[in-house]
């Protein structure tokens, strides 16, 4: 069975620029070609963003949102993963519980905000606690699946060793659902990501999501909402890629899915 070659070094940079370049060449014709005095050019971007940062505000809107997504999503997986795992090792656990993670599972974290709001407040904690929501779910169904999966003979092999239930779960099970739990977080990552621009929007004053909707309200700065919408897009770009090469690393490689 034949399989698919795959690219050289320098055809990973390679077509990914071209493709780029395509866009805002592509862009920057339709922007001419329509007459558009509203919707910005590609060097009108490019000015709105160094704009930006001669004022030294795009960096403080960059680590703003980070700080969020990282508070949320490091709770989520605090909290999700243990979880996970003893939802995943205790069946009769997991049928108590799994019926509402199912319920609360589809609820758009969107839907949370007014609840956020006023639990919460206009602030940071309002907006953690939507990250939180939206992560928490993937993570813990990821790793409950993850336990599920793990096959009967690695659990049979622990229990022939002596190891207590405990040591089992923590030297045998997690390392064996590790690869899911990792998938699991990547999903939970680029969600997290999604949801914090859409609390900025609402529930803060700061970050990148912030950013858009002020430059929208403020003049109708459409140059430094496109400078905004891309620099998101490559942050999301540069999380995706990190968690990717977590999955590849030695210690999970051998769970790594190229289609993952």
């Amino acid at each position: 069975m034949s399989t698919l070659a795959r690219p050289r070094a320098w055809e990973r940079l390679f077509w990914p620029l071209l493709a780029g370049s395509v866009v805002l060449v592509g862009w920057h014709a339709a922007v001419i070609f329509t007459g558009s005095k509203i919707f910005p050019s590609p060097a009108d971007v490019w000015h709105g963003t160094a704009e930006l940062l001669g004022k030294g505000v795009l960096w403080g809107y960059i680590v703003d949102s980070l700080a969020r997504v990282s508070s949320g999503y490091l709770l989520a997986a605090i909290l999700g993963i243990p979880a996970g795992l003893l939802l995943g090792w205790y069946p009769a656990a997991s049928q108590v519980v799994n019926p509402l993670i199912q319920m609360l599972r589809p609820i758009s974290p969107i839907a949370w905000i007014p609840v956020a709001i006023i639990w919460f407040g206009v602030g940071n904690a309002a907006a953690v606690y939507l990250i939180f929501l939206a992560s928490f779910f993937p993570i813990i169904v990821a790793t409950m699946n993850g336990v599920r999966n793990v096959p009967p003979m690695y659990r049979h092999a622990g229990r022939n060793f002596g190891l207590s239930p405990g040591r089992l779960l923590a030297r045998v099970v997690f390392p064996a659902c590790l690869p899911n739990i990792l998938v699991g977080l990547r999903i939970a990552l680029g969600i997290a990501w999604l949801v914090v621009v859409a609390a900025e929007m609402i529930a803060v004053n700061s970050g990148l999501g912030y950013l858009v909707i002020d430059s929208r309200n403020s003049g109708k700065r459409y140059d430094l909402v496109v400078a905004a919408m891309i620099m998101i897009g490559l942050i999301g770009l540069a999380l995706d890629t990190m968690m990717r090469q977590l999955e590849t690393a030695k210690a999970v490689r051998w769970g790594f899915r190229n289609d993952a």
